[in-house]
This record gives C-alpha cells, sequence and structure tokens, in this order.
C-alpha cells in the first residue's frame, strides 16, 4: 500500500457554490458526468438539453452525448434555463441538504435491522419500498455497496447471535425465529460468515479461546504479511504463526493472541472477552467479505491472473474505526517507514501497556487530551498535530459517532467523514475499506492501485486519477477487493 501520494485536502462535503463550474473544465465536468462521480455533486449540476432535465453527476440515469449537455453552477440557474429536476437524483433535494431516497432506504434498512423475521425475502422489501426490484437492488448496491439479499440475511444473523447470548432458546428456535425456513441454511451461513458453529458462538461470554475456521484456500502467507506491515510495531506482533495485539475493548485495554494454522484460527483472551475478540478476529480474518464473488467477475473480466494465486484473500481492517482515522491522517503524504514510526511514538505516548512490550493504541480520550506541543517534540507537522487532535476530539466529544458509522450506509459514512476536517477523499475511501467494511471503495490517488492498475492492463503510462475512477468501475461492486489484489499485484509472494 503506498501512503506516499495521496490526496487528502481536508475538503469538505461538497456544497452548492455559484463559483465552483468556473475552476472546472467542461471536459472534466462531463468525465464526472460519465463516471457518476458523487464527489461532484454540488460543484456542478449537469443539464441534458433533449429530454429537458437536470441533474447531479451522480446520477445513474443513461448518460448523454456531450454536445446536448450543459453544466450549470447551482439549481435556480438550471431551472431559469428552463430544465426540470430529475426525479431519479432529486438534484434540488440535494441542493437545500435533503435525500429523501437515501432517507427512505436507510429507514427499510434499519426496519429489516429490527425485525428480519418480518421479511420473508427479498419480494416483501420490494413491497415495502414502494421501489421496483431493479431500482430497489440499484439503490442497495449504491448506499450499502450491498444487495438486499445479502443484507436480510446479515440482518439475521445478527439477531441469532444477539439472541444466542441473551436468550435460553434452543438454536433450532432461534433460526426460526429471526426468519431461516431450514436450520441446515441457518447453521451453514451462520459458519461462513462467523467461522464458528452457533452453539460454540453461544458460550464465548465465559470462554477464554476460541478456534476459528478458515476458507479453504485461505492464504496465510498474505495475512502474515498484513499482520507484519510494521516490523517494529509496538502494539501488534507477529512471530512466526504466532500473533499478539493490543487491543481495546469498551474503553479498557487486552491483550489478544492467535495461533496461525492452516484451516483454521485459534485464539486467546481474558476470559469474558469472547464476544469482543470473535469481533476483532473476523474484522483481522475479513471472514465476512465476498471473496469468491470478486473472484467470479475478476474471471468474467477475463483477469484471473489479478487473483491467481490469492483467491480467498481478504483486507484485514483496522482493530477499531479510532485507529484506522488515527492511521489515516498519520499516513497522509509520507513514505510508510516514517508514518510508521510517528504513529508507535503516538501509541507509546497515550496507549496502556499490556504485557511487557505491547500497548493497545489509545483511545480517542487519551489523544484529545495532550496538546499539540507534545505531537510536535513527537515529529508531528502542526497540520497534522491540528488534524489529529481535532479528530479525537470529535470523537471523543460524541460529535463523531464511530460506532455508528458500521451500521451507517455507505453513502452516510462517506458524506460524514469528508465533512470531518483532515478527511480528504484519498482518506475517506481508505477508512470505508479498512476499518468500516464497506465493499465498493477506491482510494483514489493510491499509487498502489495505480501502479498496480498499469502493470494488470499492460498500460504505457501509470493512469492518473480520473483513468484509476473508470478502471476500477468494472469491478464494482467489489473495489474495496480489487483494490487489495492491486496492491499486491507488483509485490513479490510472500513465503
Amino acid at each position: 500500500m503506498a501512503l506516499a501520494e495521496t490526496e487528502s485536502n481536508g475538503a469538505n462535503h461538497a456544497t452548492v457554490a455559484s463559483d465552483r463550474p468556473a475552476r472546472l473544465s467542461e471536459a472534466k465536468m462531463y468525465s464526472a458526468l460519465l463516471a457518476s462521480d458523487p464527489q461532484y455533486n454540488g460543484r456542478f449540476f449537469t443539464g441534458v438539453l433533449t429530454t429537458g432535465i437536470y441533474c447531479l453527476p451522480s446520477c445513474s440515469a443513461r448518460k448523454p452525448k456531450q454536445k446536448n449537455v450543459r453544466f450549470f453552477p447551482n439549481v435556480e440557474a438550471a431551472r431559469d434555463a428552463g430544465l426540470r429536476p430529475c426525479k431519479k437524483c432529486h438534484p434540488d433535494d440535494f441542493a437545500r441538504g435533503a435525500d429523501p431516497v437515501l432517507e427512505s432506504i436507510e429507514a427499510l434498512v434499519e426496519e429489516m435491522r429490527c425485525n428480519p423475521a418480518s421479511f420473508a425475502d427479498t419480494r416483501a422489501l420490494v413491497r415495502r419500498s414502494g421501489y421496483g426490484a431493479t431500482r430497489l437492488f440499484e439503490l442497495f448496491r449504491h448506499h450499502y455497496h450491498s444487495t438486499p439479499a445479502d443484507l436480510l440475511l446479515r440482518a439475521r444473523l445478527e439477531h441469532a447471535k444477539e439472541r444466542l447470548l441473551t436468550a435460553n432458546a434452543r438454536i433450532s428456535s432461534v433460526a426460526y425465529d429471526v426468519g431461516f425456513e431450514a436450520l441446515s441454511a441457518f447453521h451453514e451461513n451462520f459458519r461462513k460468515l462467523n467461522g464458528l458453529t452457533p452453539s460454540v458462538y453461544r458460550e464465548l461470554p465465559a470462554a477464554s479461546e476460541f478456534e476459528i475456521e478458515l476458507p479453504i484456500g485461505y492464504p496465510l502467507n498474505y495475512l502474515r504479511r498484513a499482520l507484519s506491515r510494521d516490523k517494529h510495531s509496538v502494539s501488534e506482533r507477529l512471530e512466526g504463526d504466532d500473533y499478539a495485539a493490543g487491543v481495546e475493548w469498551s474503553g479498557k485495554p487486552a491483550l489478544l493472541r492467535m495461533k496461525l494454522s492452516a484451516g483454521s484460527i485459534s485464539a486467546e483472551f481474558p476470559r469474558g472477552r469472547g464476544v469482543d475478540a470473535h469481533e476483532t478476529v473476523l474484522r483481522l480474518l475479513g471472514l465476512q467479505q465476498d471473496a469468491s464473488g470478486f473472484v467470479r467477475l475478476a474471471k468474467r473480466l477475463g483477469l484471473a491472473r489479478m487473483t491467481a494465486g490469492r483467491e480467498e484473500m481478504r483486507i484485514t481492517q483496522t482493530h477499531s474505526v479510532f485507529d484506522g482515522l488515527m492511521w489515516s491522517v498519520i499516513g497522509q503524504q509520507i513514505n510508510f517507514p516514517f508514518a510508521a514510526s510517528m504513529r508507535r511514538r503516538l501509541i507509546e505516548r497515550c496507549g496502556h501497556s499490556v504485557g511487557s512490550e505491547l500497548y493497545a493504541p489509545p483511545t480517542a480520550e487519551a489523544v484529545a487530551g495532550i496538546s499539540q506541543a507534545e505531537l510536535l517534540k513527537l515529529q508531528f507537522s502542526r497540520q497534522k498535530a491540528n488534524y489529529v487532535l481535532g479528530i479525537a476530539k470529535l470523537v471523543a466529544d460524541g460529535k463523531l459517532d464511530v460506532s455508528r458509522l458500521r451500521k451507517a450506509s455507505a453513502t452516510r459514512a462517506e458524506r460524514t467523514l469528508l465533512n470531518v476536517h483532515g478527511l480528504g477523499p484519498w482518506a475517506v475511501n481508505y477508512i470505508m475499506m479498512r476499518s468500516l467494511g464497506f465493499a465498493d471503495c477506491v482510494p483514489l490517488g493510491d499509487t498502489g492501485v495505480s501502479s498496480g492498475l498499469q502493470s494488470l492492463l499492460k498500460l504505457e503510462e501509470r493512469p492518473n486519477i480520473d483513468s484509476v475512477r473508470r478502471l476500477m468501475k468494472v469491478f464494482s461492486p467489489y473495489r474495496s477487493l480489487a483494490t487489495a489484489h492491486l496492491w499486491q499485484f507488483n509485490q513479490p509472494i510472500p513465503v
């Protein structure tokens, strides 16, 4: 992963401004329109003369010919030209800060998550939504990076996990109560996405260890590489197949140990923290990512070489969202070794010791409690220190609720993070894929992605950001996994 060339200018979520289009060429705006790029929403509005409609740049409607397009600085200018608002992307709602389509989808997902058994299948979701099946599928893909069927399955499994921990009901009753029609389907899906059987999961609160079953072909060599990126880390360490990490669960530091072996991962942790440990290990292993779906897509595209030898590779997630926020800011625009050393200094200054050599990464409260002068002594630039402290204070004060970001829609998470001073498009997409687990993100401006595309597609030159955006579109809805494979494409195969 390249950290040297990143886009992080602290840009906020775009708002309507009358002079924005003057800063962009027509070619640039038309390119954004063709890419349906949401980052340009509000910077300009697109009018189509042949239909008499104006849209957001991100509108997914059929793309017009450039000769039929006019660009406007705001919705008022588009209306003055005699155009009417698109009923698909609702540009007027965006201009006034509302997004009724997104809000309706978020309300539907919240209802489904609260009571998944009330939706027998995806047809029930379609009926409840008021949209057609194709449109609902499109909206789920765009706003949640998922399908209605997959979100419904995950909602059922989350309810099942909660009931397994809080109710004395038989496992079969739990399965039927959350909406599964067959007990075999419940066991198969539970084990696939959690690495444990329902009965083992039920015992986690009293456990101090568990063993997770890995998918066939899971590449441990790539997991080892991910877990040992910083050879001098003070928060995690991999020696052979023994991994140890300082973690923070519910504000309390703890030590997590894992033993890597072919086919399974065993974990040890303080008794009573089994549920927390399981969630952390799942994120490290990336078991809930659809690796096989991406492999099938790559083969359909004639790009099987992209995943060769690592078909089951996943994205290793950060231990916590706050840890991901800190790393994305620290790693901006500097090389990896220096970024890693700065992170180590911050952890040693603000983290909690767990065992004789490791620290749990600091909480937001701990980072917010230090001064800019202290960070400057740790070789943080003044700007980077301000970003780190500003974000830590937002999280510590509850103004940036990181626990809600994991449950939010991808659209809501992206808008929220883009409003944070110090987080630009690269950082936001990095956080979304490596800390929040969204499946369709691209950290534009990342040299590992552009270099990987150049090698994969045998391009004469390394593609620029606009070209990367266009080239990566074919990998949707798996652009996060595509990014992970491109990061590895030019690297030697780990032993």
